[in-house]
């Protein structure tokens, strides 16, 4: 029996093999290994992709969230216990960029289609002490920032993006990353721009900003010895930005690739036990569009779905099988309720999904999912 994995990171990258060995040599042989011109050099790619002016490389996703609400934090901007009102149904780094600075998240259910945050339950969470709104592009498509925008313009909020999973994806041309105060990338190496190890960035339009992150970056010092800020270290490396300078000359068409492969699942798909997700892109104005970094299906009989697309060679996985208001890391939320979060993380299953999966795959994962039965 042939697997189809959920997603082959070996056949991935040995698509931009020479490319990635190339690039790689070139900085073992500078000599050179943090901060330097490959640094540099994505930085301004990056940032020219998303349409922003600013891109800072940090060493992994959730630290671009951490340190974008630290910086606000020097800056005067907030404070210890501030709300920012995040969706309930995210992976817990979001939850946990929150606490880490001593903030309050307030947990509020998604849209019920889409699975992104709720404007009109961000509108329902608002109080005096609110400050950021937090929302997370979950699965590849952007939550609905023009409403969340004119909540924040009107309530004079910050709007920090989670885009750990929307690399590319857009809202009439207007990519994630380029909609809020300031977005939080990962570049973990499963994601649509992966690296080969840990990574992250940061965006923002924001000049203030930008000096502030750079600086806490690098243990608050723009000058070497000279700390303005308690800072960290935590600094996107020259080996992993230039491996990112290579796989990035190929995003837009991996994302192509996954389209292909939604729109595949989405015509074949037709098991009443099975919800297939909602994409906004799908209507004749194309005005979002979803990246795909997960298929998303649900099904309130997911763990023998699960069984028999195993049983046929089929590797799934579930994001996320536990909320973050369920966790032990966060008891003092375990007596919250959130029926539709908790549905929805009861629930969903991920299906095969990426850059190298075949068209004939797909075939055989619609296949094996139309030929699921009711136990």
């Amino acid at each position: 029996m042939t697997t189809i994995p959920f997603l082959d990171l070996a056949s991935v990258n040995a698509a931009s093999r020479d490319e990635l060995i190339e690039a790689v040599t070139r900085v073992i042989d500078s000599g050179w290994y943090i901060g330097g011109a490959e640094l540099e050099a994505f930085e301004k790619e990056f940032a020219e992709y998303c349409g922003v002016k600013y891109c800072i490389g940090v060493a992994n996703g959730l630290d671009a969230l951490i340190l974008t609400l630290r910086a606000w934090k020097e800056l005067g901007k907030l404070k210890n216990g501030d709300e920012v009102i995040v969706p309930a149904n995210t992976y817990i780094a979001s939850v946990m960029a929150i606490t880490e600075n001593n903030l309050t998240p307030v947990l509020v259910e998604p849209d019920a289609k889409s699975f992104n945050i709720s404007p009109e339950n961000v509108k329902a969470a608002l109080t005096e002490r609110t400050r950021v709104i937090l929302p997370v592009h979950l699965y590849g498509q952007i939550a609905n920032m023009p409403e969340l925008l004119a909540i924040a313009n009107e309530h004079k909020l910050l709007v920090l993006e989670d885009s750990a999973q929307s690399h590319g994806a857009s809202i009439d041309g207007k990519r994630a990353g380029n909609w809020g105060d300031a977005s939080g990338f990962s570049f973990y190496p499963g994601k649509n721009l992966g690296a080969l190890g840990d990574a992250g960035a940061i965006t923002t339009n924001d000049p203030e900003l930008n000096e502030a992150l750079r600086a806490i970056r690098n243990y608050g010092s723009h000058v070497k010895y000279k700390s303005l800020y308690q800072g960290v270290n935590s600094r996107l490396d020259e080996i992993q930005a230039a491996i990112l300078s290579v796989k990035l000359k190929n995003l837009d068409e991996t994302v192509a690739h996954r389209r292909e492969i939604a729109q595949i699942y989405s015509s074949g798909i037709d098991n009443p036990l099975i919800t297939l997700p909602v994409d906004k892109g799908s209507d004749v104005t194309k005005m979002h569009q979803h990246v795909w970094h997960l298929y998303v299906i649900k099904s309130a009989q997911r763990q023998e779905l699960q069984k028999h697309l195993a049983d046929l060679g089929i590797q799934t996985l579930i994001h996320y099988p536990i909320p973050p208001h369920k966790q032990q890391a966060y008891a003092e939320f375990n007596h919250l309720s959130f029926p539709l979060t908790e549905q929805i993380h009861d629930e969903v299953l991920s299906l095969p999904m990426g850059p190298t999966l075949s068209l004939e795959q797909a075939k055989e994962v619609i296949k094996a999912c139309n030929s699921f039965k009711k136990n």
